[in-house]
């Protein structure tokens, strides 16, 4: 069994022939997905397209790119949310200097509120940070003194620190099809020296493909692409590649059930 760690069904580009897609990542064995929330306010529809659909979870959150659109989401509200069954992480959330759509006190003053609702949940965060590295580990460790909780980053770009840094703190980091791309050494080397235990594999769909659909609309089936390289890299067979991340991501995510519901190739 395969699980894509992070993706947007709800996004344009998959969300408009859903059950051809599931389709294709059932038969791919792509058996479990977690799709992510990028705004609160569209959360409801997220729930419900997990809750019509047995290999799908969701996540609740304000992605760093809208965080001046939702200023006044809480804590509170979000760890609330987050009570839903097949809500399973809180995010994604963080800082994203490259494109700076929403002001930087923006994003860290939501990155901080989501860190927080992690705490109160007792779910992981998922992390977006782009051109952040200083900011972002600023960020874990003040707040992890502040207590304990556990931070996920997702589709990992960064200077291996970044990477190094949310290990030390008890978290994990995920590869997504930039993993295959010529140009992604330095996120190859990252992801042959991190410990297996802390790693994940994701599609971030619709966008990223990797080799061979780069330029083509991602979706949960191609994450097997990401996991054959990350399984070339480590010197292992893809299925004992298969079996560490989902167990990781089932031990990270403690909600996702280790194994995949019957109807789920339905």
């Amino acid at each position: 069994m395969v699980i894509d760690s992070h993706c947007h069904l709800d996004f344009e580009g998959i969300a408009e022939h859903l059950p051809e897609v599931l389709a294709r990542a059932a038969a791919a064995d792509v058996r479990l997905m977690v799709s992510i929330s990028s705004r609160v306010a569209r959360f409801g529809n997220l729930c419900r397209i997990a809750e019509a659909n047995p290999a799908v979870f969701c996540t609740v959150g304000t992605h760093p790119h809208n965080a001046h659109e939702e200023p006044d989401v809480t804590a509170e509200e979000l760890a609330r949310l987050a009570r839903h069954p097949k809500c399973v992480g809180i995010g994604e959330a963080g800082l994203d200097y490259h494109y700076d759509l929403s002001p930087r006190a923006a994003q860290a003053k939501g990155f901080r509120v989501h860190i927080d609702a992690a705490r109160r949940s007792g779910l992981p965060i998922v992390i977006h940070s782009r051109e952040a590295e200083d900011d972002t580990v600023a960020i874990l460790e003040e707040e992890m003194r502040a207590g304990a909780f556990v931070p996920l980053l997702h589709c990992f770009t960064s200077a291996a620190r970044l990477a190094h840094a949310a290990v030390n703190l008890g978290g994990y980091v995920s590869f997504s099809g930039i993993l295959t791309y010529k140009s992604a050494a330095d996120i190859r080397g990252t992801a042959a020296a991190l410990p297996l235990d802390r790693i994940l594999v994701e599609t971030d769909a619709p966008y990223l493909a990797p080799v061979p659909y780069r330029g083509k609309p991602n979706e949960p089936a191609y994450v097997v692409k990401t996991l054959a390289a990350l399984a070339e890299l480590r010197g292992l067979p893809v299925e004992e590649m298969a079996r560490i991340t989902s167990d990781n991501i089932c031990r990270l995510f403690s909600k996702v059930p280790r194994t995949a519901p019957e109807t789920a190739a339905a």
